[in-house]
């Protein structure tokens, strides 16, 4: 890593990574997602993607792990929302950020839920019973959308103020010397 910052910015987004997965919360409100967006976009290209997994694992390890076929599912799903901020980090701007959030958020829906329907034993093995997959799950799709538009709000947020004010301080004490 490049620098302290860089390490500091991990650490934290790490333990509230962990934290918010085991801390009470609604069902699917976690910030994973958008610490997936938030790492592709901000972070060291070879953070981005390690950042969303290890809070996940090291979460997963307390929770406990499940039907692996779809606990693939929901890493790669996280691999691709880091994927896409790894695409917006080249041209960086709240709208795209919050779009790419967005699309994330969506293909995570599609694949999990996928993984669910075919993996799981929960809805028959058939176009009704994957439809019915998608439908059941509307009401924590709900939940993850809200919480990685929350979250990547506030991380970028926080991320962007503080690299303003670290430049403008820097750029004074510059002038001052």
């Amino acid at each position: 890593m490049k620098n302290k910052n860089d390490i500091f910015i991990v650490l934290i987004t790490l333990a509230l990574g962990v934290s918010a997965r085991l801390l009470p919360h609604p069902a699917n409100f976690a910030p994973i997602g958008a610490l997936a967006i938030f790492g592709g976009v901000y972070l060291p290209k070879r953070i981005a993607l390690l950042l969303p997994l290890s809070a996940m694992f090291l979460s997963d390890m307390i929770i406990g792990f499940y039907n692996p076929a779809i606990m693939i599912s929901v890493y790669l799903g996280f691999i691709i929302m880091g994927l896409i901020g790894l695409i917006i980090r080249k041209k960086r701007r709240l709208s795209r950020i919050i779009g790419g959030t967005m699309l994330g958020s969506i293909i995570f829906f599609l694949i999990t839920n996928a993984a669910v329907w075919l993996f799981g034993t929960m809805y028959a093995h058939n176009l009704n019973g994957l439809v019915q997959s998608y439908v059941m799950a509307i009401p924590f799709f709900k939940n993850s959308l809200f919480a990685d538009l929350f979250y990547i709000c506030i991380l970028a947020g926080i991320y962007e103020t503080g690299t303003y004010y670290a430049k403008k301080t820097s750029l004074l004490s510059k002038e001052i010397v």
